[in-house]
């Protein structure tokens, strides 16, 4: 990690390290209302190891489903600049991508990341395929369709990652740690890493 990306990084740790220290709250409108400001991050241990392992990949192309404001896509970007990939970092609201895009820009990592805002599941149809690596961080509903949408474009070797399998932990993901797991050519563990995290690998036969 160079000294902007190190810089940027401490800036979220902080806004991290505030937002734990708050009782949670519905942000006013709901959760697709577009008031939430809590950065919702995977955390410092997640996002090294989503550095790790998505550096383990020769250029690959990335895909993150839910920017929210950024900070895993810090991680996932640094992987990409430094293994000759590409990160596609998927949001529905704009203003959290344009946070996201912000801190990229002074991470130094812009031009490694395009952002698109929309609707995740639409928008995964409409890529062209040929996915190595995916993160699945976003409304936990959304996971085992977002799932169905990537799963035929993902090349052999693709990694998974979802997060938040132990917290929430709720029926949503329980039931994507069962479906990803009856995917063909997929081979799954459940870590307890951050806030529990699905790793799962694609070997079609």
């Amino acid at each position: 990690m160079d000294q902007k990306i190190e810089a940027v990084l401490e800036v979220y740790h902080e806004l991290i390290r505030e937002e734990h220290s708050k009782p949670r709250e519905m942000p006013a409108g709901g959760r697709d209302g577009g008031q939430d400001r809590r950065l919702r991050a995977v955390g410092p241990e997640t996002g090294r190891l989503l550095n790790i392992l998505a550096k383990s990949l020769k250029a690959p192309i990335i895909l993150e489903l839910g920017t929210s404001f950024g900070y895993s896509g810090i991680w996932l970007a640094e992987a990409a600049r430094a293994s000759g990939g590409k990160l596609i970092s998927m949001e529905l609201h704009a203003y959290k991508t344009e946070f996201a895009r912000e801190m990229a820009e002074k991470a130094g990592l812009s031009e490694h990341i395009d952002f698109q805002i929309g609707d995740a599941v639409e928008m995964i149809k409409a890529l062209p395929g040929g996915v190595d690596f995916v993160l699945v961080d976003l409304w936990k509903d959304l996971y085992i369709p977002c799932l169905e949408a990537f799963y035929p474009k993902l090349n052999p070797g693709a990694i998974i990652v979802a997060d938040n399998m132990f917290m929430p932990g709720n029926e949503d993901v329980k039931r994507y740690g069962d479906a990803v797991r009856a995917k063909p050519g997929i081979t799954s563990i459940l870590l307890p890493v951050g806030s529990g995290i699905e790793v799962s690998r694609y070997d079609p036969a």
